[in-house]
């Protein structure tokens, strides 16, 4: 079954119709999307020390999973917040507290850390996972989270981005100033509506469509005809 790219208020119905029409947990399909992401790293490296970057929100949550994976199948796993977990709500707030209780190393990057201490972070790892930001975003990213991309970018590191490089718009491809440049891209469902388009290929890197279990009627209107 192949879904044809979706965009930003496609990808929002589909997960609101699969909780509300389908009575589909929304933690389940975050669950089946960073165990997919993860399965990809094992496939293409097997091991070694990977530092996951986390962000406020769902995308944050989807690290997580992807963290508690790696960890159970013998990964060195770091977990870098870029926001206050305390703060998390809702499914990414579950995961963070599995995540506490499964005593995976965390660090929480304050708002006013300098490029140098946030350049410390990846010291020693073989892949950074940004799960920074998600579809969502329509405006530039700025503040922390702009110096924690510039920084990941920086550590010329293989970067596999969760759903979509972080600071990219989903519909139009364009940066939204600072943006990940992934060596890998794993998409949650379909590729994103501006993934075809010129200006998202020095971001997105091999896009991997992981399968998260959204019930295939639900999908069926946006099959693809090729």
């Amino acid at each position: 079954m192949k879904v044809r790219p979706l965009s930003r208020d496609e990808v929002r119905g589909i997960d609101a119709r699969a909780l509300d029409e389908f009575k589909l947990p929304t933690i389940v399909l975050m669950e089946n999307a960073g165990r997919g992401a993860a399965e990809w790293l094992l496939d293409t490296v097997g091991s070694g020390r990977v530092v996951i970057a986390c962000g406020p929100g769902n995308n944050g949550g989807d690290g997580g999973v992807v963290a508690r994976h790696l960890d159970a199948w013998g990964f060195d796993v770091r977990i870098a917040w870029f926001c206050d977990p305390a703060r998390l709500k809702g499914d990414a707030a579950t995961q963070r507290d599995i995540l506490e209780r499964s005593k995976i190393p965390a660090e929480i990057v304050v708002v006013d850390a300098s490029p140098e201490r946030i350049d410390a972070l990846w010291l020693g790892a073989d892949w950074l996972v940004d799960g920074l930001l998600g579809t969502g975003l329509t405006r530039a990213v700025e503040g922390l989270l702009a110096r924690a991309i510039a920084s990941m970018n920086r550590s010329r590191l293989p970067i596999l981005a969760l759903d979509l490089p972080s600071g990219l718009d989903a519909d139009t491809g364009q940066a939204l100033g600072e943006a990940i440049r992934a060596t890998a891209t794993a998409t949650f469902v379909a590729p994103k509506l501006g993934f075809a388009r010129p200006e998202a290929r020095a971001y997105i890197g091999e896009v991997i469509v992981v399968d998260i279990g959204v019930p295939r009627t639900l999908l069926e209107p946006y099959l693809s005809l090729d």
